[in-house]
C-alpha cells in the first residue's frame, strides 16, 4: 500500500496580488474608470465597453500584465489579439475610400473593425468593399444593413425652419452669459431662423453651423422663451440636464424626438465615421436607438447627462433601426458654451 505523503499547505507569498472581483459600476463610474486605466495601460488597452447585465467594465487588454492592473483596479480583463492603435488605423484608412451609404466603427466587443453597407450601396461598390476588408489581415468584417444612412433632416421639442422643415431641439446652453440651443448642424445648413410653431415667429437664429464633417449648429435665442437644462420626455414631464459627457459603449441610453417622442436603446461604437450622401461626418456615437425624420437634433442623454445631438441613421421605429449622434462635449467646446 503506497504512503500518503501530508504535505503542510504553505501560505501564500506577500507579493502575490489578492483576486479582486469586477466590482458593480453605474455607467458613468464605468466611463471614468475606463478613462484611468486608458491613461495608466496606454496602448496595451485595445478598448472597453460597460456590461448593463452585469454592471461591470470590461476592458481589452495585449499582455497579462495589464490584464492583473484591469482586474485591481475592479474592472474585468479580457485578452484580445489587436490593439487599438491598428484597429484605428484600419478605420481610418477605410474612411478614406469611403462611399456613401456606408459606416466604419471599432467594435470594441468584436476586437475588428466593421464596415456596414446600407441598401443603397451597389453590387461594384460592394465588391470594392469586400476586397478592402479581406486585405485588413482579419481585423474588419462587412456588414449589410436594410434602409438608408441619411441625416434625419425634416426632434425634445419641434423647432421649424421657414420653409416648413422640422427638426428637434437638442439641449439650451450658455454662452457669455447669453441663452442659446445645439441643434444638428444639417438642419440650420439652409435656413438660419427658428420658431416653436410652423409659421410661427422667430425664436432664434443660428449664429454656428458644421455640416458635414461634424453636425452640429448654435442657435441664439432672441425672444424670452423659457430655455431651462431639461429634456420633453413626452409623456406631461420634463428630465433636467445638469452635466454633458462621452458615453461608454455597452451603456443605456434614451433619445427624445418630435416625430417618435422618447426611445431607449445602447450604445454600439464610438468615434464612428459615416458617409451620408451629402458628405462624411466623423466621430459619432452609435446606437440601436430608433429614431425618423423630424428627429433630427434631438438630445441622447442618460440621467441628468446629455451625451449627443441626434444626426442620422437607418430604419424607423416600427421595424427597428440605428442611429448616430454628434457627441455633446464636441459640440460645447467648438461653441464656447455650457449646459445651463
Amino acid at each position: 500500500m503506497a504512503a500518503m505523503l501530508s504535505v503542510p499547505l504553505a501560505p501564500a507569498s506577500a507579493d502575490t496580488p489578492t483576486p479582486v472581483a469586477p466590482r458593480p459600476l453605474t455607467p458613468t463610474a464605468a466611463g471614468q474608470l475606463a478613462s484611468t486605466l486608458a491613461g495608466d495601460l496606454k496602448d496595451d488597452m485595445a478598448g472597453a465597453y460597460y456590461d448593463a447585465e452585469g454592471r461591470k467594465l470590461v476592458v481589452n487588454v495585449l499582455s497579462e500584465t495589464s490584464a492583473e492592473k484591469v482586474r485591481q483596479a475592479g474592472a474585468e480583463p479580457r485578452m484580445v489579439e489587436h490593439s487599438l492603435a491598428q484597429l484605428e488605423a484600419v478605420r481610418k484608412d477605410l474612411t478614406a475610400k469611403s462611399v456613401p451609404g456606408t459606416a466604419r466603427a471599432v467594435d470594441h466587443r468584436l476586437n475588428k473593425v466593421v464596415v456596414t453597407a446600407d441598401s443603397t450601396v451597389g453590387e461594384e461598390a460592394l465588391a470594392g468593399l469586400r476586397k478592402q476588408v479581406a486585405e485588413r489581415d482579419d481585423m474588419a468584417v462587412l456588414r449589410q444593413a436594410e434602409g438608408e444612412f441619411t441625416p434625419l433632416a425634416l426632434g425634445g421639442d419641434a423647432i421649424w425652419r421657414g420653409d416648413g422643415a422640422r427638426c428637434s431641439l437638442g439641449f439650451n446652453v450658455v454662452r457669455n452669459g447669453m441663452p442659446y440651443f445645439l441643434t444638428a448642424g444639417h438642419c440650420a445648413r439652409l435656413f438660419d431662423r427658428w420658431s416653436a410653431t410652423r409659421s410661427g415667429r422667430s425664436i432664434g437664429i443660428t449664429v454656428a453651423s458644421e455640416f458635414p464633417r461634424d453636425d452640429h449648429a448654435l442657435v441664439r435665442y432672441t425672444t424670452r422663451t423659457d430655455h431651462r437644462s431639461r429634456v420633453n420626455l413626452y409623456n406631461g414631464s420634463s428630465h433636467a440636464i445638469t452635466r454633458a459627457a462621452d458615453p461608454i459603449v455597452g451603456q443605456q441610453v434614451r433619445r427624445s424626438g418630435s416625430t417618435t417622442k422618447v426611445h431607449e436603446g445602447e450604445v454600439t461604437a464610438v468615434n464612428v465615421s459615416v458617409t451620408y450622401p451629402q458628405g462624411r461626418v466623423d466621430g459619432l456615437i452609435q446606437t440601436d436607438v430608433c429614431a425618423e425624420p423630424g428627429d433630427s437634433g434631438g438630445p441622447l442623454f442618460s440621467g441628468a447627462t446629455g451625451h449627443g445631438l441626434t444626426s442620422g441613421g437607418r430604419g424607423d421605429c416600427s421595424r427597428g433601426g440605428e442611429t448616430f449622434y454628434q457627441p455633446l462635449t464636441e459640440a460645447l467646446r467648438d461653441h464656447g458654451a455650457r449646459i445651463g
